[in-house]
């Protein structure tokens, strides 16, 4: 029998599942689909904490289990902040649908063409929902700039624009390892693995 305790990714997104069984060691990590649910979310929020707790309390009232929920997103100070929030969808439009990750690279460098100020900042909010009002929540971020054109086949989303200054290579760029280390989703699930790990006798999973 495992000791791994156990919990469900509200996503279905099967890179974030990788990454997130590297960063939850001791746990198992499941998503909606390997358990036969079928789970869709609008994140219509105005934060990166309202997306979280919203996907995670959406997935919760379906399995009745613990969840875990990010919301991450890049946020470019040239942009005003662009695309933020909206980091997923960037770029889409009603007729054209939701972009893939490469296309929405491209849209991002076009709309930077020019700007000097190449400063960014990834954001992840991550939120374990234990039951619909007992949760925990943790936000974290990396701040770098973004490229010129994409470097490395080791990450997704952004990952391959984000430059890590003092690494000198982007997101995509870096080990698992390494990349687990300085990442946004790194920092806050040490953050909320923290919580979980310094909670004996709790009825925490």
């Amino acid at each position: 029998m495992s000791d791994e305790r156990e919990l469900l990714l509200a996503s279905n997104n099967t890179h974030k599942h990788d990454e997130f069984a590297r960063l939850f060691p001791g746990f198992r990590i499941f998503l909606p689909k390997d358990l036969g649910l079928s789970f869709e979310f609008e994140e219509n929020g105005q934060s990166f904490l309202e997306n979280a707790l919203g996907k995670a309390l959406s997935l919760h009232r379906t399995a009745g289990r613990p969840v875990l929920a990010d919301d991450s997103g890049l946020c470019v100070n040239a942009l005003g902040g662009e695309p933020g929030i909206l980091s997923s969808r960037y770029g889409s439009t009603p007729s054209g649908g939701i972009l893939e990750a490469p296309a929405r690279n491209r849209y991002l460098l076009w709309r930077m063409q020019g700007m000097r100020d190449r400063s960014a900042f990834f954001v992840c909010c991550l939120v374990l929902v234990i039951e619909p009002t007992r949760f925990f929540a943790a936000q974290e971020t990396v701040h770098g700039l973004i490229t010129e054109a994409p470097r490395g086949g080791n990450g997704f989303g952004y990952d391959p624009l984000f430059l890590i200054p003092d690494r000198g290579m982007t997101i995509a760029e870096l080990p698992d390892e390494e990349k687990d280390l300085v990442s946004h989703r790194g920092r806050a699930a040490r953050r909320l693995l923290a919580i979980l790990q310094n909670s004996p006798g709790e009825d925490i999973p």
